[in-house]
């Protein structure tokens, strides 16, 4: 492990605080589906990770043409598998749960397994040195 994990949590801290906002805000406030409001948390934190990410946590000099692509393969990658497993997770861990409690559990343990995901993806894969 390197300092690249600190600052990647940092990044991710506010991209978290900021998502998690859109996302149970899409989801109990505005009422729009769970794929919805957990697509529009990574839109939008997207964006704001790859600049931050790309320039202070990997000090990646490639260019945009090069890691943008990357970038998105590794987050949609990430998004399939961590909110993909999540929902069945939850619904077979919270069986007796209301629909509405379960979808909120399995959005909170997809964006922590996307987080995890997400690092090794970027470190390894989008930012590789």
């Amino acid at each position: 492990m390197d300092k690249s994990i600190y600052k990647f949590v940092g990044v991710g801290i506010i991209n978290t605080i900021v998502g998690t906002i859109v996302m149970f805000g899409s989801y109990n406030i505005i009422g729009l589906s769970y794929w919805i409001s957990s697509a529009l948390n990574y839109i939008i934190g997207s964006i704001f990770s790859y600049f931050l990410n790309k320039h202070y946590t990997f000090k990646n000099k490639d260019r945009d043409s090069k890691s943008i692509p990357r970038f998105i393969i590794n987050i949609i990658t990430c998004y399939v598998i961590a909110y993909g497993f999540a929902k069945p997770a939850v619904r077979l861990l919270f069986i007796k749960v209301s629909n509405k409690a379960g979808e909120n559990i399995a959005l909170f343990f997809g964006l922590v397994l996307f987080t995890g995901l997400n690092y090794f993806g970027q470190r390894f894969f989008v930012f590789k040195k």
